[in-house]
């Protein structure tokens, strides 16, 4: 009788269906690329690797971010606002204690990473890249291994021991001979050899590889620098119009995106904006010869690197299909914010704030990018890379916040040659990801209590879905912002006017070329009243400290 027993049993397994496999993750951030910068989304700039993945999957028109690289990657890896987690404006090595929890400069012990999610459900976790969330650093927060820089927002590209293995004394590590290393090359080959270390195991992956690149300083391998220059000499008045009319061609951009004036350099003090602080960037012809060949430099560069991005890219596409587990692999790639417009239309050279603005002629040219360099390629070139829109990295104008994205899984998502123009924001990465898995959201984690996630499952928006109407806000360094259904309010900074609430109706204006909050003031009123109940809710300026 047992036996019968037993054997009907196992029948009935049998014949139930077998459990869907769980997809391999990878999530592909790049650094302060334009929104406009891809071929999918208009470039000039040749990127047919991550192209292709556009092709086999979808794109979203309107996936926000959170204006600046690392609250940008905090809302990436835990599905929160970045004031929720504590880096709400900048990564800092030691905390921050007198602006309140929101501006601490570190991840809290209230949220969950990616990495910490996705282990309990049986994936093996790996980080190429950029962390940019400050201590404890990515091994602490649920990644089993890591190559890559923790602190700081950039690193130079040609000096290998600014990078790291973690856990340290974990073999085997690459090497490189004299002169061949070049880190967004060597962040793509650390990512084919942890998919080599994955794909050894049975248990599926998240492997997290979040590029330096194409943030300044911009350097790119000399000879792959020469192959742009003469596509930038054209300048920027000329490629702007020219992506804007691919755009149009391809059916992102529609007659609600209006072809916008050149972008206002921020008022910042008048040598590091070159003298134009609060005024257009300069017609191209306008510009002396030189400086326009110093230019076509510094962009060709720039170029260059999300080539080199590319060209990895490829290398991953090709082992996943080696392995026959591109089908089943849920590829994300965006970036973390807009073009970067730091400081003005020359770019700068140097560290940041203490930079200064150097004129490259003659044989000084071809040093522009190698090693021992420190240079960027300025805001006019940044509003080149943030076609059609306004402004840029650091605001919350659409040129600051406005993310290009593709998903692709072939098992699961079907490709559409369409825009997907159903409004999302970075929080929905995560919810999307854990979704994909059969991965939970944790209550508690390591005994602390977990703020909810904020975002939505983005599935179901790639199979033709969407979310329903819902807020999504922003602060960053006193630029704010809000969007609910084709509203959006913002609040701008550094800028040669007197600052107050902006109001853009984003289904007839993408471009924000018409202000409407004179015409609407209710509607304006409303928006800044949801605004104002968002940022005291997460502790965002100036209601940071409101408690205390």
């Amino acid at each position: 009788m047992l036996s019968r027993i037993l054997t009907f049993l196992l029948l009935c397994a049998l014949a139930l269906p077998a459990a869907p496999e769980r997809p391999n993750v990878l999530v592909i951030l790049l650094d302060d690329l334009g929104y406009s910068d891809l071929g999918s989304y208009g470039g000039e700039i040749p990127t047919p690797n991550m192209d292709r993945l556009a092709r086999g999957g979808v794109r979203m028109s309107q996936l926000y971010n959170s204006a600046r690289c690392c609250p940008s990657r905090a809302a990436l890896m835990t599905g929160l606002h970045p004031h929720q987690v504590g880096i709400g404006s900048f990564a800092h090595r030691e905390p921050v204690t007198d602006r309140g929890p929101a501006y601490a400069g570190h991840l809290n012990n209230r949220c969950v990473t990616m990495a910490e999610a996705l282990q309990p459900a049986g994936y093996r976790t790996y980080m190429v890249g950029k962390w940019h969330m400050s201590e404890p650093g990515p091994i602490a927060r649920g990644f089993e291994e890591f190559y890559g820089y923790v602190h700081g927002y950039a690193q130079d590209q040609w000096t290998p021991d600014r990078y790291v293995c973690l856990p340290r004394g974990r073999k085997p590590e690459l090497s490189y001979k004299p002169g061949e290393f070049y880190a967004t090359d060597a962040f793509s080959d650390y990512a084919v050899e942890f998919l080599d270390r994955a794909l050894e195991q049975e248990d599926p992956w998240f492997l997290y590889l979040a590029h330096s690149s194409p943030h300044f300083p911009v350097q790119a391998p000399q000879p792959s620098v020469e192959r742009f220059v003469d596509i930038y000499r054209q300048g920027w008045d000329k490629l702007r119009a020219a992506r804007y009319a691919r755009m149009k061609e391809m059916g992102l951009a529609t007659t609600a995106w209006k072809f916008t004036e050149r972008s206002l350099v921020p008022v910042e003090p008048s040598g590091i904006a070159n003298g134009f602080p609060g005024k257009p960037n300069p017609a191209w012809d306008t510009l002396p010869a030189d400086r326009r060949e110093d230019l076509a430099y510094r962009m060709a560069t720039f170029a260059a690197m999300v080539w080199h991005v590319d060209l990895g890219v490829g290398r991953i596409i090709e082992r996943l299909e080696s392995a026959g587990q591109l089908d089943n692999t849920l590829i994300l790639l965006l970036s973390d914010n807009g073009a970067c417009y730091e400081w003005g239309p020359y770019g700068f050279d140097g560290p940041s704030r203490k930079a200064i603005q150097i004129l490259h002629t003659g044989d000084q040219l071809k040093t522009i990018g190698g090693p021992g360099t420190h240079h960027s390629y300025g805001s006019a070139w940044a509003n080149l890379g943030n076609t059609p829109l306004r402004l840029y990295k650091h605001f919350i104008h659409e040129g600051g916040i406005s993310t290009p994205f593709i998903a692709h899984w072939p098992r699961t998502i079907k490709p559409n040659s369409e825009f997907i123009r159903e409004p999302a924001h970075l929080v929905d990465i995560l919810p999307t990801v854990l979704a994909a898995a059969g991965a939970e959201y944790p209550e508690r984690f390591k005994g602390n209590a977990i703020i909810p996630a904020e975002g939505r499952n983005l599935l179901p928006v790639f199979a033709g879905g969407t979310l329903g109407e819902r807020s999504l806000a922003f602060e960053h360094q006193q630029a704010r912002g809000l969007r609910k259904g084709k509203w959006k309010i913002v609040w701008g900074k550094r800028m040669p006017y007197p600052i107050e609430w902006e109001l853009y109706d984003m289904e007839n204006d993408r471009t924000e070329t018409t202000n409407l909050a004179d015409k609407h003031p209710e509607i304006t009123k409303r928006l800044a009243g949801e605004w104002v109940a968002w940022a005291k809710r997460v502790g965002a300026e100036p209601y940071n400290l409101a408690a205390e």
